[in-house]
């Protein structure tokens, strides 16, 4: 039995190096003031895929990504850790998506590859934290969805069972494929880069990333691999209408700046009686209590 897996994985800013130029007037993200980082369980994710991947052989592991011509990194991070390809949905039209507008594409995007049998992603973005996208992608498909998955147990038969976190405890739970899975970050890390594979892929672009000076600019002519798929609204035969901005009933009303500092610190020799005199200011003020 072999498997047609679609990864949804994410390009995000890294969100411990957040500034005051972290946010844009309009509320979106200023991506170019911050690392970019591949969404932290998405790459759970992954790891679920390649362990399907490795159990059943002629199972193949596609990456999908949406975003600007840089977010083709979030692919080849993938094709590193053993995919086997992967396609970036990337259109100015895209811009500013809220999680309907992404799940939007995404769903279009995987209706356009055809056959599949499972869609994995990560539970939710560090850039937003909604856990929306793998639910309405499930949603705009028609398909069932297990949501909090920390291990797939076994495929067999068009069947899954995976086991999933609950609050309090685990279950174990099964349904018909094809299916979308969310993964916890609590699920198994994903595997380090493969060498041989970085040699392989190290040169794999998109059409945005390549120039017309770039060295070994040839090699994408003999190795057609190392040419990464780029897919515009059109491509996917998307409606503009219902993508990016336009296409996203979400609006941020306005963003605030947290910056927390400390104002003082009180050494303490550990004696009784400072010990009772902090817990007495610590009700006072309301810190605890």
């Amino acid at each position: 039995m072999s498997l047609k897996i679609v990864v949804l994985a994410k390009q995000v800013p890294d969100t411990r190096n957040v500034g005051k130029d972290a946010m844009k007037e309009d509320g979106t993200v200023n991506r170019a003031a911050l690392p970019a980082i591949v969404n932290p369980e998405d790459l759970n994710a992954l790891e679920q895929a390649l362990r399907l991947k490795d159990k059943y052989p002629g199972t193949t592991v596609t990456i999908l990504t949406m975003g600007p011509g840089r977010a083709a990194e979030v692919i080849r991070e993938g094709l590193y850790r053993g995919a086997d390809d992967g396609v970036l949905l990337t259109d100015r039209a895209f811009a500013g998506a809220d999680t309907l507008a992404t799940s939007y594409a995404l769903a279009m995007a995987i209706k356009k590859m055809g056959k599949y049998d499972l869609i994995i992603g990560g539970r939710q973005a560090i850039d937003g934290d909604t856990a929306q996208v793998g639910p309405q992608v499930a949603e705009k498909l028609g398909i069932p969805q297990v949501t909090y998955t920390e291990e797939i147990l076994e495929v067999k038969k068009g069947q899954i069972r995976v086991k999933r976190h609950i609050d309090g405890g685990v279950e174990t739970v099964e349904g018909p494929l094809p299916m979308v899975l969310t993964v916890n970050g609590s699920a198994a890390p994903c595997r380090p880069r493969n060498a041989k594979l970085v040699m392989i892929y190290k040169r794999a672009r998109g059409e945005q990333e390549k120039t017309a000076d770039m060295p070994y600019a040839d090699i994408y002519t003999t190795r057609p691999y190392l040419n990464l798929k780029e897919w515009s609204v059109s491509d996917v035969s998307g409606e503009c209408c219902q993508c990016g901005l336009s296409g996203s009933p979400t609006k941020v009303k306005t963003v605030q700046n947290i910056v927390f500092q400390t104002k003082e610190n009180k050494t303490l020799t550990g004696s009784d009686e400072e010990v009772k005199d902090l817990m007495v200011e610590l009700l006072t003020n309301h810190t605890i209590g």
